[in-house]
Parts: C-alpha cells; structure tokens; sequence
C-alpha cells in the first residue's frame, strides 16, 4: 500500500529538522510540493534545499503543483466556508498527486513548514481524501520545530510565566480582543497588524519574520516603541520579497499597583 509521511521540517533553517524528520526524509520516494506562485518561489528553494542537505546522491522524485488560490478577501460568516472550498480543491490535487505520481507500494512526503500540528492543514486534507475512498494509502506525522518555539528561542525567553496560561491565536482573533485571563499571547497569520491596537497598553512584543532563513528579522521591547519598526521593516519587506510570514508573542506586563 501507499504510504505518506507528513513531515515538520521547521521555520526554514535546516539545521532545524530533528532525526526523525531526516530518517523520514531518506525513506521517501517522491517529495510533493505545492508551488504558491513566483513572488513564493524561494519557499520551495528553501525546501529543495533540505532535500539536498540531508538527503545526498538524491534517489529521489519531487513532484510539483500548482497550489488553488484561496479567497483571502472573505470575512465574517464568509471566512470559513472560503476556508472549506479552498481545502476542498488542495484535496483535488492531493488526490491526484497520489494517485498518479505515487506508485502502489511506494512512500510520498509532504513537508510541512514548522509543525503539522499547528495552524496547517495537511493533516485534515489527507482525510478528506482517504474519506472519498478513490485512492488508499497509510500515513504518519512526524512533528516538526514550529515558528513559535523558534520565535521564543531567537528571542531567548519563554513562552509563558510561573504558573500563567499562555494562548495561541490569530491576528484575526486578535482584531476581537485580548484573550481574558491570558497575559502571553502568541500571535499567528497576522496579515492586518492587530497588535496596533494595544501599543497604548502595558505590553511587550517579541516579533519575528521569516524565522529561521538568511532573511530573518528580530524586533522586541515595549510595543508602543516597537509597533512603528515593526510596520516600516514589515512593509519593506514584503516590498523586496513580494510575501512574509511573521509571528509574535504580547506579553502584558504585571500590575504593580
């Protein structure tokens, strides 16, 4: 039977992929790529090149596609329907890519920036697939360094404080208000800033873009100092690079009243 390993490789850096992820790596023989378009086209370099550190004298098949456009404009009620279509039509190009390019007693991959884990969707499209019942196949996850823990550590701090809860979220949940009774929030797919909205509060920012690759970017320090270099080095590079992909920790600061 076909089998898929669903691979974690990191926020970017190589170095970051853990031994399980390399073992899985060099048990695979067709790697599946979905290509987000020219303005994204160093993301599917940046996983090239993984393939070609960890996995010398190659043997190997990758198999590209082009990724369906989501439609990024809909809101409220909107969003997760839009969500849904769009999974829906990656589940078509999974579906075919296993089928057709991966042979019956063959091993495929997917490399999943960060964690599988976390806000990505490979997990739940493969069985929408497996759910269709057209194609068969077997897989496992194998987890991966997560753009939040690479955050935390390239900042040198913890996610969260002695005895204190710390929330994950969106910059969408975000825009609705700070989470109650969380005083450490990390922040994900954020492509509107919300954390303007708070730079007249008590707040720390530990922010990070493009994480773990040559063109990484660090910021931290009182958000009201910091909010305005985040938007100038935010703006200036997605200018030069045409996409970014950032993620930050708020962190309140405790009453001493």
């Amino acid at each position: 039977m076909r089998e898929i390993h669903v691979i974690g490789i990191g926020a970017g850096d190589p170095d970051q992929l853990t031994l399980q992820a390399v073992k899985a790596l060099r048990d695979t023989d067709v790697f599946f790529i979905l290509d987000k378009g020219e303005a994204k086209a160093d993301l599917t370099g940046l996983r090239r090149d993984m393939l070609e550190a960890h996995i010398p004298g190659g043997g190997y098949r990758v198999v590209e596609a082009r990724d369906p456009e989501r439609d990024r404009k809909a809101g409220g009620s909107a969003y997760s329907p839009a969500v849904g279509d769009w999974r829906s039509a990656r589940a078509d190009i999974y579906e075919r890519l296993i089928s057709e390019e991966l042979g019956e007693e063959q091993t495929g991959a997917f490399l999943v920036w960060g964690d599988p884990s976390l806000y990505d969707s490979t997990i739940g499209i493969l069985e929408e697939v497996l759910e269709r019942g057209r194609v068969v196949f077997g897989f496992d996850v194998v987890p991966g360094i997560s753009s939040v823990s690479a955050l935390a550590a390239r900042h040198r701090t913890g996610l969260n404080r002695v005895a204190r809860p710390v929330q994950i979220t969106t910059g969408r949940r975000l825009a609705e208000g700070f989470p109650e009774g969380v005083d450490d929030v990390v922040v994900m797919l954020d492509a509107h800033q919300s954390f303007r909205a708070y730079a007249d509060q008590d707040v720390d920012i530990y922010w990070g873009a493009y994480i773990g690759t040559p063109d990484e970017i660090l910021v931290s320090g009182p958000l009201a100092e910091a909010a305005p270099r985040i938007e100038h080095l935010r703006a200036k590079a997605r200018e030069r690079k045409g996409w970014i992909m950032d993620t930050y920790l708020l962190r309140r600061r405790p009453d001493e009243s």
